[in-house]
């Protein structure tokens, strides 16, 4: 088997709270191999999309390690973390994080054009025509229904060819007809570009579609978590 995408060991995140400090994750150790689809499930608050920051460098873990594409995130500073997501990662929230004063195009052409991608706009407008937005593309976010701004933060997320996409709850916004199509879209992009994806999700359906399921439950991975194929 090839060197894991995402190898995590004992990692850990205690965050301060009111009333002390906060133990998220308690030790997590996992790893998710190249092409693989993890979807990541459990009640709120057991630590799911804080894994998801983990994996993303987004939040920092306070303990253990986190690998991605064989380096050691836990040891980057915020410069080097992000320079690592613009090449290697897309991520995709639940509430879209657009930039408001920016078009559809413009929004999926910003991370092109922060990589000094000469050809940007070709590219953001060839994404945003393969999530079905050709037409919408000169369109504001406010003028633009919640599943086609979730169709631009796909595309922006796809756009830079990442070989790591992670999602976090990438249909909870939406009715079922677009929550369908949002699926649809996702799994798409991962087959289209050879991403390895992982999401977070509370939609059964979605998480069915993965190759493996990990169910977390306060903060560690459950006994019971799987692999579909194995069931």
């Amino acid at each position: 088997m090839t060197d894991p995408v995402l190898s995590l060991t004992d990692a850990r995140l205690t965050l301060a709270g009111n009333a002390g400090p906060v133990e998220i994750l308690k030790g997590i150790s996992l790893q998710v191999h190249k092409g693989e689809t993890v979807g990541l499930i459990g009640p709120s608050g057991s630590g799911k999309s804080s894994l998801l920051m983990l994996m993303g460098g987004l939040e920092r873990a306070t303990g253990g390690k986190v690998l991605a594409l064989g380096q050691d995130l836990t040891t980057m500073d915020e410069d080097a973390l992000a320079r690592f997501r613009r090449g290697n990662m897309g991520v995709v929230f639940q509430s879209f994080h657009l930039i408001p004063t920016m078009t559809a195009l413009e929004n999926v052409a910003l991370p092109l054009e922060l990589a000094g991608a000469r050809d940007a706009f070709d590219r953001a407008q060839a994404e945003l025509t393969a999530v079905g937005l050709g037409t919408r593309m000169h369109h504001y976010p406010s003028q633009m229904s919640g599943g086609e701004q979730q169709r631009v933060a796909l595309a922006r997320a796809a756009v830079p060819r990442p070989a790591i996409l992670l999602a976090d709850e990438p249909t909870g916004n939406l009715d079922g007809v677009n929550g369908q199509a949002i699926m649809d879209l996702l799994f798409g992009l991962r087959d289209r570009h050879g991403a390895t994806l992982v999401l977070v999700t509370h939609a059964p359906e979605l998480a069915q579609r993965c190759d493996r399921v990990i169910r977390l439950a306060d903060g560690l991975l459950a006994p019971e978590a799987m692999a579909k194929a194995a069931e």
